[in-house]
């Protein structure tokens, strides 16, 4: 058990989860503390059964931290998180900001747990769209190596934040009623509309977020020449990412063999009767934890790979659930040090 753990961005879409999450499962820690910017100090948040009031986010208080989990942006992360390994404490990090840095290990508990053993006091959360897409290629790849994604991705408007679900419903409304809503938070109107654009220009025209799927899976995998095409959609969905996936492994698989693994595997829900119209769809993952699966098939082009259809609810698995699974995993394993 911590003694003290801390959150850092309590208020935002992925903290309230983690606070939920924290509740629902029980995590072992006798204080929390919830930090914040000067805006939010003196906010009172309700935590299962008591309220905690936000605290400034600031070196000093790390004092006697044990493990701090955060979602922040990039800066803020850059910033805080000395400060938390030099109190003493274990920082699991939300931002893309410390994803790629050869000193972090890049965590899904369901598909490297053990890279946890070699942090120096921080462990990175990959991005939402990589965490759902590895969690799937996970068996597959222990089974018969993958070799090649082509992955399509159709990104909820939460994966901007509270700001992009209200742009949306803005958006929404506007349209309805005759008018154009300014776009703020994505490039252009996101009512009834698809923007395959998320993150800025990168290598040969691919966009960050894009390349994060690619560098992200290669490091999780311990496998750089695993070749991925990714492609980005924001699409007018509140929660819950969709991938469009087709995988090549060095072993060919049959549909029914990859079907089996998918079942097999933690964190996976096969749900795959088309003829029932039975496949994931993001209105039923939205506040579930695992990645779901389905319309599994055979590439009939000719690659001998194979085809399936994604789902995760992206602020869960995608964002809160892992970084909270992360931090039980080092409850885990120091348990069984001390034992």
């Amino acid at each position: 058990m911590y003694e003290t753990i801390a959150l850092v961005g309590a208020t935002g879409a992925v903290g309230r989860i983690v606070l939920e999450q924290l509740v629902e499962r029980k995590f072992p820690y006798k204080r929390l503390k919830l930090l914040a910017s000067e805006r939010s100090v003196g906010k009172e948040v309700r935590v299962g059964d008591e309220t905690i009031k936000i605290e400034l986010l600031e070196p000093n208080a790390f004092k006697h931290v044990d493990l701090v989990i955060a979602s922040t942006p990039d800066e803020v992360s850059a910033e805080f998180a000395a400060w938390a390994v030099e109190a003493g404490a274990v920082v699991v990090d939300e931002s893309a900001f410390w994803r790629m840095d050869d000193k972090v290990p890049l965590v899904v508990p369901e598909v490297n747990p053990d890279a946890v053993d070699h942090h120096s006091g921080i462990i990175a959360s990959p991005n939402c769209s990589t965490t759902q897409m590895v969690v799937a290629l996970a068996p597959l790849h222990k089974a018969a190596r993958v070799k090649r994604v082509v992955v399509s991705t159709y990104q909820a408007t939460s994966g901007a934040g509270i700001a992009g679900n209200e742009e949306l419903k803005d958006s929404v409304r506007d349209s309805l009623s005759g008018k154009v809503h300014p776009a703020k938070v994505f490039q252009h109107p996101i009512a009834f509309n698809l923007i395959p654009q998320i993150g800025s220009r990168k290598y040969e025209g691919y966009t960050s977020e894009e390349m994060k799927m690619v560098y992200e899976t290669r490091k999780i995998f311990g496998d750089d020449d695993i070749q991925i095409c990714p492609t980005c959609v924001r699409v007018p969905v509140m929660i819950g990412h969709s991938e469009s996936i087709l995988v090549e492994t060095e072993r060919p698989l049959t549909a029914a063999e990859a079907t089996e693994l998918f079942r097999a595997a933690d964190g996976v829900t096969v749900v795959d009767d088309l003829d029932a119209m039975q496949y994931p769809m993001p209105r039923d993952c939205d506040g579930k934890d695992d990645v779901f699966v389905g319309r599994i098939r055979k590439d009939i082009s000719g690659s001998g790979g194979i085809a399936f259809w994604c789902v995760s609810d992206n602020l869960r698995k995608g964002a809160a659930t892992n970084a909270v699974q992360i931090a039980e995993l080092l409850v885990r394993k120091a348990a069984a040090v001390s034992s």
